[in-house]
């Protein structure tokens, strides 16, 4: 249920279903793929019920006006089975994992161009010195997937020499696939596997780390995360998705934001009802959690390429990057009706702030038209109701199980004030 009336500076978004595993991180991925704000959500679980409530805006802080987007996500919420918000039919799914260093993404998408593959999409993500990347591609003379074998086989087998380097022979991954998942997810469960989360940063970051504790509820038999970071978008997706690829249950949760700043309380369980049981889960719980909030932080200058298409483009781009000693962080890769629209956020070697005169060198090389700084879009707040969350120990969110499931009933409808 749609609910543009209740809110002065928001939509209520309601969400009413059966529960199942999974559930919560549907909703969640069908607003955010829908690039919506989540400015505040209560999700109620318990029983056999699912009651969640959402208040978006667009990204100027806006209420939904757009019936097409209303429609959208009338029909995506009410499927069961929404599992991706782009189509790749027709091509073919490309993922890779190993040590990530300066250049890397234009050895990669070099050996692409000289094997005639054509990059369609594609997302890159850095975190703690690893890299991962998911290309959608397709045969650049034919324009059909690519199902030879034997092709295959040469494009693993390039890729993974070149994601090896001189010392990642065991780590370094190539995987081709014709199937094809919800990207950004199958981004952090890649990570997941290579285990980002245990491994030290390598290049300086901004130090704005995100708070994660974890803490019992033994006698209502919860596990109560809480997590205190810098608002963006997305944020709420890539903890749910953590938690939910991590075998927990999401039974009920608060998220607030505040200026820049967004608060989140869950109280979750094991999927076979069970809390978290040792010093050691909980620890692992906040290093995964933390790494998932970081993989997608944007770390340098943002750069946006507009052009028209061709074979070698991101190989040309991304070499002159590296000829220029700029280090992609993130990488976001696409292409619509003949034309690329890449974003690049590029550091120096080692994390820094890239020298301006650099960039404007990269740029005139690349096309001062073509190749633009785009400042990061900022999480609009000013039209969004503010409700200030209660601060507990350490600065981390505590509210008592008792007034969370109060308070979600109510904003669910169920009881008065």
């Amino acid at each position: 249920m749609i609910d543009n009336a209740a809110c002065a500076n928001s939509t209520r978004v309601s969400v009413d279903s059966a529960r199942k595993h999974g559930i919560l991180l549907e909703a969640v991925q069908v607003l955010t793929d829908l690039n919506l704000s989540i400015k505040k959500a209560y999700i109620c679980s318990d029983g056999r019920w699912f009651m969640d409530v959402f208040h978006v805006t667009d990204l100027n802080g806006n209420k939904l006006t757009d019936e097409s987007v209303i429609n959208c996500i009338e029909q995506s919420l009410g499927s069961i089975h929404y599992t991706r918000s782009k189509c790749f039919d027709g091509l073919t799914a490309l993922e890779l994992t190993g040590t990530d260093r300066v250049g890397l993404l234009s050895e990669v998408f070099a050996v692409l161009a000289d094997l005639q593959c054509n990059v369609v999409e594609s997302k890159m993500w850095t975190h703690n010195g690893r890299i991962a990347s998911l290309i959608y591609l397709k045969d650049n003379d034919s324009g059909f997937p690519i199902e030879d074998s034997q092709k295959i086989e040469r494009i693993e087998a390039r890729l993974r020499n070149v994601l090896k380097g001189d010392n990642d022979i065991r780590s370094a991954k190539t995987t081709v696939s014709m199937d094809v998942t919800h990207t950004e997810r199958r981004l952090h469960q890649m990570m997941f596997a290579d285990r980002d989360y245990e491994r030290k940063p390598i290049i300086r970051t901004s130090g704005d780390s995100p708070m994660v504790t974890v803490q019992d509820s033994l006698e209502r038999g919860y596990s109560v995360v809480n997590v205190q970071c810098k608002d963006r978008m997305k944020l709420l997706f890539d903890i749910v998705c953590t938690l939910t690829d991590m075998e927990y249950v999401v039974f009920h949760a608060t998220i607030n934001t505040a200026g820049d700043r967004a608060y989140l309380e869950f109280f979750i369980r094991h999927t076979d009802g069970t809390p978290i049981s040792s010093e050691a889960e909980k620890q692992r719980v906040i290093l995964c959690l933390q790494a998932a909030i970081e993989r997608r932080a944007s770390e340098g200058v943002r750069l946006e390429l507009c052009t028209s298409d061709r074979q070698g483009l991101l190989a040309d781009v991304t070499r002159t990057f590296r000829e220029n000693g700029l280090n992609v962080t993130r990488a976001e890769i696409s292409t619509t009706g003949g034309t690329a629209l890449n974003v690049f956020y590029v550091t120096d070697a080692i994390g820094n702030p890239a020298d301006p005169k650099l960039i404007e060198a990269v740029r005139e090389r690349i096309g001062l038209s073509n190749l633009k700084v785009k400042e990061l879009p900022l999480i609009n707040h000013q039209k969004a109701e503010r409700e200030e969350p209660a601060v507990g120990v350490g600065g981390a969110v505590l509210l008592s199980l008792g007034s969370l499931v109060r308070r979600n009933l109510h904003n669910l409808g169920l009881i008065r004030s």
